[in-house]
């Protein structure tokens, strides 16, 4: 019964409290942080506009090499055999023609073979591997450049690390006892933001810098092909000049 009593009391008073007390909490809303690339971008600290004229370079080298190389093996693959047919029948000024039809470190090469045509045969050869170092060293013509990208951006990011947390740890001395995490948002920030940054930038350029050397490489080895087989021309159908 003295149980009974109670309970019914607390219910009462219960009851009663919510009548005269509205709730006035609010409920709690979660609060959505959105920080932009251009936030990110600035609180990484000077050093991200030194990985930002990097970033743009590595593209612009990755895009024009690229160009470059790709019209340089556009290679007819017939141009080999119609150089052979034009030899063969002694017709020099018309493989000439044709080579300076094609745009390509090919075509120029077996021209100059072309025009040594006559002389001893070391010479002819070593016209055509000089063509050839010229061709390659024009190809490879900014590559050294996006290799010192891939492995210095990480680099420079890495120093933005340092310099971060050498920030974070100033601020905290100054600080004394009353240390807030606040202080530390700053160098944190550069810290991290600048080792992304870095490690974006390098990864882009090493990338990009294995690939154009693998074009290059296969390039490289279609002027040998074709080098080999005009020597084999010469060697075999040398044919009259016109």
């Amino acid at each position: 019964m003295l149980f009974s009593l109670l309970q019914s009391d607390l219910a009462a008073a219960v009851a009663d409290s919510l009548v005269q007390q509205p709730e006035t909490v609010a409920p709690v809303q979660p609060t959505e942080m959105s920080t932009s690339l251009w936030t990110m971008f600035t609180l990484g600290g000077p050093l991200m506009w030194v990985l930002l004229a990097l970033s743009i370079l590595a593209i612009y080298l990755i895009g024009r090499k690229w160009w470059i190389i790709r019209n340089a093996s556009q290679i007819d693959p017939h141009f080999m055999q119609d150089i052979r047919d034009y030899m063969g029948e002694g017709k020099t000024k018309s493989a000439i023609t044709l080579c300076r039809k094609y745009d390509n470190p090919v075509a120029r090469m077996i021209e100059t073979g072309i025009h040594r045509m006559g002389r001893p045969m070391a010479d002819i050869q070593g016209a055509i591997e000089n063509i050839g170092n010229v061709e390659v060293a024009r190809l490879e013509k900014g590559l050294p450049i996006l290799a010192t990208i891939a492995g210095g951006a990480p680099m420079i990011g890495f120093l933005g690390t340092v310099l971060g947390m050498v920030q974070a740890f100033f601020n905290m001395s100054k600080a004394g006892n009353n240390i807030d995490i606040t202080l530390l948002s700053d160098g944190i920030y550069t810290a991290m933001l600048t080792t992304v940054g870095g490690l974006i930038v390098g990864i882009i350029a090493y990338f990009g810098y294995n690939w154009l050397t693998s074009k290059v490489s296969d390039l490289v080895y279609k002027m040998e092909s074709s080098t080999l087989e005009f020597i084999d021309i010469v060697l075999n159908e040398p044919g009259e000049q016109e």
